[in-house]
């Protein structure tokens, strides 16, 4: 008989061990003190990453909810925000599903008008491109 335990395959194998290298850490009271301490720091610096991110196309909210996924491994508080977080982007997904095709159309322009205004907006004023007089000086010179 083998001394190592009999883990199924797959990414349940990876999750299992996971799963047993975390509960030996948090066993000894100073690992459990030291993982909380590098959980909360990693959960932390990847939240302040994706809230850099929010105002900029692309995927800030998805950042910050997986620094909330890093937290929720350790944090009963930040597993029920998770939780709250899945609930409410699974009913919007849900309500948008039953809207008519029009209405879904009118959510995603709405979506892709935001996202272009902040995208001139961040070129204008943070970077001092303003790419409407560019383009429209391109189009004029054509």
């Amino acid at each position: 008989m083998s001394d190592k335990p009999d883990f199924p395959q797959g990414s349940s194998r990876w999750r299992d061990r996971a799963r047993i290298a975390h509960q030996t850490v948090r066993a000894n009271p100073t690992g459990a003190a030291a993982l909380k301490v590098v959980i909360g720091a990693l959960g932390g610096l990847v939240v302040a990453i994706g809230i850099l991110l929010i105002p900029l196309p692309g995927p800030g909210w998805l950042i910050v909810i997986g620094g909330l996924a890093i937290w929720a491994v350790e944090f009963v508080w930040a597993r029920h925000l998770l939780q709250f977080t899945k609930d409410k982007v699974h009913g919007w997904t849900e309500w948008i599903k039953r809207q008519h095709l029009a209405v879904r159309l009118l959510i995603g322009l709405a979506g892709l008008v935001f996202v272009a205004a902040v995208l001139y907006t961040t070129l204008r004023y943070s970077l001092g491109i303003d790419v409407v007089s560019q383009a429209w000086q391109y189009v004029n010179t054509r």
